[in-house]
C-alpha cells in the first residue's frame, strides 16, 4: 500500500468530460501490481457544465485526490497544477482514455531503478480499438520539424528492445517530478497538443535522455475528449503548436533552415490534399501560428540559455530519412553508455 505522506509515484489524470473512458482507466489503475502510488484526478470541466465523472470517481475512492480546476485549463496547465500538489518522486501522466496493463507501473518503476541516469520514460501504446496495431512507440522528430508518434497504425512488433526516443508521449509517461517542475512543466500557452513533444525537445536540449520501455503497455483510445484527431480543434492546435515549438526550441543555427523546411513541407502537404477539409484548417492554423509567434519567442531566450546539448546532439536525435515520416516508422536509438542499465 502507498504511504500517504511519501508515495513513490504520483499518477496524474486530467479529465475533461471523460465519463465514457474514465471509469475504465481508473479500473485498470486499481489493478496495478505496483501499488505504492497516489492518484490525482484533475477535473478540467466547466463548473455546472461537466459530466460529473471525476466527482463520482472520487466519491467511490476516498483515497483518490480530486483537484477541481474550476474550468478547462487545458491538458498542459491541468497536469502542471497536479504536479505541484503531487508527493511522489516520480510523476506519471496518464490520459483518461488510456488503459494500462496490470504491470504497467511496475515496468516503468523497474526501468527507473535499472537506469538511474535517466529521468524520463515512455510506454508502448496500442490502439484500443485494434490492439494488434501500435498507437505509438515513442515520439519521433523529422528534420523538417514534423513530430509524429512512432509506429502509429503499424502492426505491433511486440516487446522490442529498450532504447532512446526523441520525446515521451503525454498519454502514458513517467518523469522525475523535480525535473519536470524545474523545467517549468508543460508550456501552458500550448493548451493541448504537442506540449509533450515540446517537453521532449527541452529534455533533449538539457541532455536528458528519454527511454522507451516497450514492456510497459497501455491501450489508448486517442482524442476521446477533443472530437477526434481530424477535428478542427485538434488540427488547429496541433498545427499551431508544432510551429510554436520550433520557434521556441530550435538552436539558433537550425532555426531558419528548419522553420523554412517546416512551412514548405506543411504547405506542400496541404496543396496535395487540397480537397480534404483538414488541409484548409491546417493552412489557417499555420498562418495563425506565424502571426502569433511572439508568444513562443518570449520563452526562447530562457530555453536556449539552459541548453547543454550541442547542435550536433540535436541533429542526431532527429531523423533525416523522409521514408521514416512517410511510413510513421519508430526511431529508437541505442542507449548511450552513460545511461546503460545497472
Amino acid at each position: 500500500m502507498p504511504s500517504a505522506a511519501h508515495p513513490a509515484v504520483s499518477v496524474v489524470i486530467v479529465a475533461y468530460n471523460s465519463g465514457p473512458t474514465l471509469a475504465r482507466c481508473l479500473a485498470a489503475l486499481k489493478a496495478q501490481t505496483f501499488t505504492d502510488f497516489e492518484t490525482l484526478l484533475v477535473d478540467n470541466g466547466e463548473p455546472g457544465a461537466n459530466d460529473g465523472a471525476p466527482a463520482r470517481a472520487a466519491q467511490a475512492d476516498p483515497a483518490m485526490k480530486l483537484i477541481s480546476a474550476q474550468g478547462n485549463l487545458g491538458f498542459a496547465a491541468g497536469n502542471n497544477l497536479a504536479a505541484r500538489e503531487a508527493k511522489g518522486r516520480w510523476l506519471v501522466l496518464l490520459n483518461p482514455d488510456a488503459y494500462a496493463a496490470p504491470d504497467w507501473l511496475e515496468r516503468l518503476v523497474d526501468a527507473a531503478a535499472r537506469y538511474p541516469a535517466c529521468s524520463a520514460f515512455t510506454s508502448r501504446q496500442l490502439m484500443d480499438q485494434t490492439p494488434e496495431r501500435l498507437d505509438g512507440l515513442g515520439d519521433v522528430m523529422f528534420a523538417a520539424g514534423i513530430p509524429y508518434r512512432g509506429g502509429y497504425g503499424q502492426t505491433d512488433p511486440g516487446d522490442t528492445p529498450e532504447g532512446e526516443v526523441f520525446s515521451p508521449c503525454g498519454a502514458a509517461m513517467m518523469i522525475d517530478r523535480a525535473l519536470f517542475l524545474s523545467m517549468g512543466g508543460f508550456d501552458e500557452s500550448f493548451f493541448c497538443y504537442c506540449e509533450d513533444v515540446d517537453l521532449g525537445f527541452r529534455l533533449q536540449l538539457a541532455g536528458e535522455p528519454v527511454l522507451i520501455i516497450p514492456s510497459a503497455v497501455v491501450r489508448h483510445h486517442g482524442s476521446a475528449s477533443s472530437g477526434g484527431p481530424a477535428s478542427e480543434f485538434a488540427v488547429s492546435h496541433g498545427t499551431r503548436n508544432r510551429l510554436w515549438m520550433l520557434v521556441k526550441d530550435l538552436p539558433s543555427l537550425l532555426l531558419v533552415p528548419v522553420l523554412l523546411a517546416h512551412v514548405a513541407a506543411v504547405s506542400l502537404q496541404c496543396a496535395l490534399a487540397r480537397r480534404d477539409p483538414a488541409a484548409a484548417m491546417t493552412m489557417r492554423a499555420l498562418i495563425q501560428g506565424c502571426q502569433t509567434a511572439s508568444t513562443p519567442w518570449q520563452s526562447r531566450r530562457s530555453v536556449q540559455a539552459a541548453r547543454k546539448a550541442s547542435v550536433l546532439d540535436i541533429l542526431r536525435a532527429m531523423t533525416w530519412n523522409p521514408r521514416d515520416v512517410l511510413g510513421m516508422k519508430p526511431v529508437i536509438r541505442p542507449i548511450r553508455s552513460r545511461v546503460k542499465a545497472r
